[in-house]
């Protein structure tokens, strides 16, 4: 219970001294002062200062008094005065070591001393509670936070309206962070007519109780980490005062400084509601009404701006548009100039068509949102160009004077010629800190909404390419327009937050076809949003000054580019920006240079490869590079063997006459981008601060990029390699992550994935990661081993047996159990760790399963993954589960007719394919239902026909869902439910012929073929492109190949001959099925 956040001890080492140190050196000499010990806090006991003897004498005289003494208001006047009178913060007087239970004796004591009718001392008392517990960050126990809300409490009922504001005051410093703590008094503060909703009523006439109840409301609502959160019932209550507040108009005779004051309360309270969790406050008209407050109130103050706010926002497809009904009209000079910048400032080039193609096992979507800078310094001056006026205002040509960018003007235009001085400056700071208070607020809104409801706000927040008329106040205004650097700074977070996990939204947009004039569709409204972004923020990073700033400019950008589908977009959109870039790599800001890295990591492995960002990456500095033939160098040898005995599983990597040739290895050199991140990693650093930067500058080098490791010298390997390896033991975490991230995407190139020694040091490396203390670094650990695991089951096919000998069975035990043991961590570990669990289960031999140390183990995987399908993790985690299922299906070695756990797995799959809500879970769970190639491996007859009325009634359920983003993939799941009965037909025998019989003869049967039909005509693709395809893993036959596949199995029903005592049974059905699928065929063929 903190009466404030904790306060670092560590804090007070930092005062500053003459000479820059905190102990400065002495002369030693036979008078200097004997050698004592530091204490706990890090500083040397000595004398107490002058405030602390004043705390123990005049604590000790209070506790010494008694509510009957003759004297007592006196003393008490006297000691009250003594006790506020000095300084008790550690910032200036660090050796203050005043225990907390002094604190809480004295106070206590105090308040049984001055009765509620004495008001001038209950004032005093109330200001010596706010006094002590904001300076010294006292932690109460729970006997004192009763005692003191209670006697609050009590004054608010019993004393002079004049005490109120002080006593409101101290309640505010008590409750801080301990709304939990005070049950037993909530009823009385926020219950129906509750003290502090009386005093926060917008009907209050005293603004100043109203906005010291509306920030006592506040501090109850703040979550101190480690502490419960308030109850939700009185956490509505709260929302629902702020909100209200907000939403009402400064009355006439409140002045406009106070009235800031009041919305600042208010949006800090409403921030410590929404904060940390999801949105709990109503459905859409809530959300609505919110999301408009919040958004007028981020253009409090702004120049110029006179607008029609609506009460609501209503998402897609109901847009609201805001109208500039009262604008200040521009002088006619200046509304010609901004255009004549616009111009120039839009032309772009054009390079040739980006390709779709994506990387495989791509992590973008488990990217850490944490702020990589952990302190930011501000620099004494920036790299960011200082453009021309009309270059900020071109977000609107027609009005950009009106929001003239500020932070730019000249220093005539300035507050400081300003006729009223310091008041306005002062209320110019005050508006700034109600727009970075709104931004904060709709912040915590978007973090705590979920994406697919905010995605229908997104155009009152991110607008497209104003195309006449005036333009839409969004984020991109502020970013552009707003004249603080802090304000800029937080809308530059929000729209981060917006664009972080988008992917899936962005991935509609698509502007390589031009549309009708008379329709537009979504596709190319989202690629023209996607095209504003990128001009904004180009603006903002040619305008910018502030390092922090700029640092959040670069991070959003990165956002951007790490989710808009660029191979679904005309190209041209990245040349720019890598260019832009260049200017800030050796930016005096380490934090600046870190999200530079970072954006030239989106870049290069965004959709990779890219043509456009294949050819910025093979061009030098100042240079292009000619082009030539390429010889291979021979990558036989393990990476540790430069003279030793070629691998025995390798065999020389073939380049295919097709493929783009490369410039000869002794004529090229490599990419500038990776000298620049090599030279980072292995150079000495300019200090300590810089590990960040070669974190991500590790990260960058070490992409999988368009271009080829086999590409670069044999030294050049040889040392990435190397530093790779040890940076992935480096003691500063975000390094470690980065480089574990990196290892993960080496693994992938050709000459390294056949190299048994480089994936047995890669495993031992990543299986050492995967039990660090930070989730992050285990997270990146997990996608690096999933990725590892990919390539075991590709040099199964590409190089065979000798591979699987080779590797060590005691290494693949090792990562069997250390996915195993990762399946049940977070849901950002364990969506890769069931990944990689598929592909051992896949990759392990007989001979290895046979062996007693392994079967403990693989029925421990199985179980995880069952454990993993059934629960309720996100989506992403048990589609992944699913994969994994179907993927150790596909061993033949798996004794899944004989396996304890066999039942298990197929009745986990069958129960996520007939309830899951997300479409996606379900066809991986049909597919891998599909994946077993022999009948036996489906157990008994009971378990068989358990299979096939999952997937029967899975069909047809297939279009029941609420969802237009699930109803989106219910095509593809038909596809997939079809082509997974069909498999069952395909290798049933003749005791599994009554249940299919009865299913097929009924009304289940007639909705069955009629999927059936448009299956095998291929009516239904299935597939919404060719990412969907890859998505979902549907099949690539054609429909000749699919009649071919039910002629044969009419042919194979028609050989069955049933036995034993049902064979009668059995032979009836058999003959509706045959009849069935006749029927089924010869609809097909006509």
């Amino acid at each position: 219970m903190a009466a404030q956040a904790e306060f670092s001890p560590a804090a007070p080492a930092f005062v500053s001294r003459s000479d820059g140190s905190p102990f400065p050196p002495k002369a030693l000499s036979a008078d200097a002062a004997p050698f004592s010990p530091l204490g706990p806090d890090g500083w040397q006991p000595g004398p107490p200062s002058d405030a602390e003897r004043q705390f123990i004498r005049c604590s000790a005289k209070l506790r010494a008094l008694r509510p009957d003494s003759s004297q007592l208001r006196d003393e008490l006047n006297l000691l009250f005065d003594q006790l506020l009178s000095e300084n008790y913060n550690r910032t200036f007087n660090p050796n203050i070591s005043i225990r907390p239970e002094d604190v809480c004796s004295l106070l206590k004591h105090a308040s049984s001393l001055v009765p509620l009718n004495q008001e001038h001392l209950v004032v005093k008392l109330c200001q010596l509670v706010h006094h002590l517990l904001n300076q010294l960050k006292v932690i109460m126990d729970e006997l004192t936070l009763d005692v003191l809300v209670n006697y609050t409490i009590r004054g608010l009922k019993v004393c002079s309206a004049w005490t109120h504001s002080d006593v409101l005051l101290a309640l505010s410093t008590i409750v801080y962070g301990n709304g939990p703590q005070c049950h037993q008094h909530l009823s009385d503060l926020l219950g129906e007519d509750g003290v502090l909703l009386v005093y926060s009523s917008p009907s209050q006439p005293d603004m100043e109780l109203r906005r010291v109840a509306l920030t006592c409301m506040a501090n109850i609502c703040l979550r101190i980490p480690g502490q419960p959160p308030l109850d939700d019932q009185y956490k509505s209550v709260c929302f629902r005062v702020f909100l209200k507040t907000l939403q009402s108009l400064r009355p006439p005779d409140t002045d406009e400084l106070f009235y800031c004051m009041l919305i600042q309360a208010a949006l800090k309270g409403l921030q410590s509601c929404l904060s940390g969790g999801k949105w709990k406050f109503g459905g859409g008209e809530e959300l609505g009404s919110a999301f408009a407050t919040l958004k007028r109130l981020m253009f409090q103050g702004t120049p110029g701006v006179s607008v029609e706010w609506p009460a609501v926002l209503y998402p897609a497809p109901l847009p609201q548009y805001e109208g500039l009904s009262s604008l200040k009209p521009p002088e006619p000079p200046k509304t010609t100039e901004p255009p004549k910048n616009n111009k120039k400032r839009k032309s772009r080039g054009k390079v040739k068509k980006m390709s779709a193609e994506e990387i495989k096992g791509n992590d973008g979507e488990e990217e850490d949102t944490e702020d990589m800078a952990v302190a930011q310094k501000a620099a004494t001056g920036g790299r960011g160009k200082e453009g021309s006026g009309g270059e900020g205002g071109s977000l609107s040509k027609p009005f950009a004077p009106s929001l003239y960018p500020s932070w730019k003007q000249s220093s005539s235009d300035s507050e400081f010629s300003d006729p009223e001085g310091g008041a306005q400056s002062k209320l110019r700071l005050y508006h700034g800190r109600v727009r970075q208070g709104a931004l904060y607020c709709l912040l915590a809104v978007v973090k705590g909404v979920e994406k697919r409801t905010l995605y229908g706000y997104w155009s009152s927040f991110i607008p497209e390419s104003p195309i006449g008329g005036p333009p839409p106040l969004t984020l991109l205004t502020i970013i552009l327009k707003d004249p603080s650097p802090k304000v800029r700074a937080c809308a530059l977070q929000v729209l981060s937050a917006m664009l972080d996990g988008s992917r899936q939204f962005l991935g509609v947009a698509e502007d390589t076809a031009s549309p009708r004039t008379s329709y537009t569709p979504f596709s190319f409204s989202l690629a023209t949003a996607i095209r504003e972004l990128h001009r904004a923020l180009s603006l903002a990073l040619l305008a910018e000054t502030s390092p922090q700033t700029l640092t959040q400019i670069i991070k959003c950008l990165a956002y951007l580019v790490a989710n808009a589908p660029y191979h679904r977009l005309k190209p041209g959109l990245l040349s720019p920006l890598w260019r832009q870039l260049r200017h800030y790599v050796r930016h005096r800001d380490v934090n600046v240079r870190v999200s530079v890295l970072t954006l030239y990591g989106a870049l290069v492995t965004t959709q990779a490869p890219l043509p456009e960002v294949q050819l910025l990456l093979r061009q030098p500095e100042n240079s292009s590079t000619g082009a030539g033939s390429f010889t291979p160098q021979d990558s036989t040898l393990s990476w540790r063997q430069r003279d030793g005995v070629s691998s025995p599983s390798r065999t020389p990597v073939t380049h295919s006459p097709h493929n783009p040739h490369t410039p000869r290895e002794e004529d090229s050199s490599p990419p500038w981008l990776l000298q620049l991140c090599v030279s980072l990693v292995t150079q000495p650093r300019e200090d300590q601060s810089d590990s960040e930067g070669a974190g991500s500058g590790g990260a960058a080098a070490l992409e999988h990029s368009p271009v080829r490791l086999e590409a670069l010298q044999e030294k050049t390997q040889l040392m990435c390699i190397t530093v790779l390896l040890g940076l992935t033991y480096s003691e500063n975490y975000l390094v470690k992550t980065a480089a574990v991230r990196a290892l993960g995407v080496y693994i992938l190139f050709p000459c390294l994935r056949e190299d048994v020694m480089f994936v047995a040091d890669t495993a031992n490396t990543i299986l050492a990661a995967l039990d660090d203390w930070s989730a992050n670094v285990r997270a990146k650990a997990a996608w690096s081993l999933g990725n590892l695991t990919d390539t075991l089951t590709v040099n199964m096919e590409s190089v065979g047996v000798d591979f699987q000998e080779e590797l060590s069975d005691m290494l693949l035990l090792k990562m069997l159990q250390a996915a195993t043991k990762a399946s049940a961590d977070k849901d950002r570990v364990k969506c890769h760790a069931v990944r990689a669990l598929g592909n051992l289960l896949h990759f392990l031999r007989q001979s290895q399963m046979t062996r007693s140390v392994f079967q403990r183990p693989l029925e421990d995987a199985v179980r995880a993954l069952v454990k993993t399908v059934k629960s309720e993790a996100t989506m992403k985690v048990r589609w992944n589960a699913c994969y994994a299922l179907g993927n150790a299906f596909r061993n033949p070695a798996l004794p899944l007719d004989s396996a304890p756990w066999s039942e298990d797995a197929f009745s986990a799959l069958c129960h996520v394919v007939t309830s899951c809500k997300n479409f996606k879970v379900r066809i991986k769970s049909a597919t891998a239902l599909a994946v077993p190639a022999q009948r036996s491996c489906y157990g008994d007859t009971e378990r068989f026909n358990c299979v096939w009325r999952s997937l029967a009634t899975a069909l047809e359920n297939s279009e029941d869902t609420n969802d237009f983003l699930e109803y989106r993939y219910s095509a593809s799941l038909r596809h997939t439910l079809s082509q997974a009965l069909l498999h069952l037909l395909s290798v049933c025998q003749a005791q599994d012929m009554p249940a299919i019989g009865a299913s097929l003869a009924g009304e289940e049967g007639k909705g069955i073929r009629v999927h059936l039909v448009k299956y095998l005509r291929a009516e239904e693709g299935g597939v919404g492109g060719a990412e969907e395809e890859k998505d979902v893993g549907a099949d690539s036959s054609n429909p000749q190949q699919r009649l071919r596949g039910l002629q044969q199995t009419l042919i194979r029903l028609k050989t069955l001959k049933a036995e034993g005592e049902r064979s009668q049974e059995e032979e009836s059905h058999k003959e509706v099925v045959v009849e069935f699928l006749e029927d089924l065929l010869k609809s097909c063929e006509e």
